[in-house]
């Protein structure tokens, strides 16, 4: 039972950043056409959390990642390792139930 909260609030937060990826790059992209204006402050606001929230892991992908100049491929990246981070929690979640160490 304590297993089964544990598991499901890690892949719950995996989902969450998952998701915070996905955001943050709509909304940097939108700032950056012009669509959404950095001066109203919920913009800022929101724009700023999701910065704080996913450049740390942007940052720790770019300096493994070739420069390609004005595209950014870091985002992509992090998205394709939270879903194997996903799938390795699932699977030492069902290998723990085989094994018999699932309580």
């Amino acid at each position: 039972m304590i297993l089964d909260a544990v598991f499901f609030l890690l892949q719950a937060a995996l989902d969450l950043f998952w998701w915070a990826v996905v955001v943050a790059v709509i909304v940097q992209l939108l700032v950056q056409f012009g669509v959404l204006d950095t001066r109203n402050r919920f913009v800022w606001a929101v724009a700023d959390f999701l910065y704080r929230i996913t450049e740390p892991a942007f940052r720790r992908v770019r300096r493994w990642l070739p420069d390609l100049g004005a595209v950014d491929l870091s985002p992509l990246v992090v998205l394709l390792l939270i879903t194997a981070a996903g799938i390795l929690l699932n699977a030492v979640r069902r290998y723990m139930i085989l094994g018999g160490l699932y309580f």
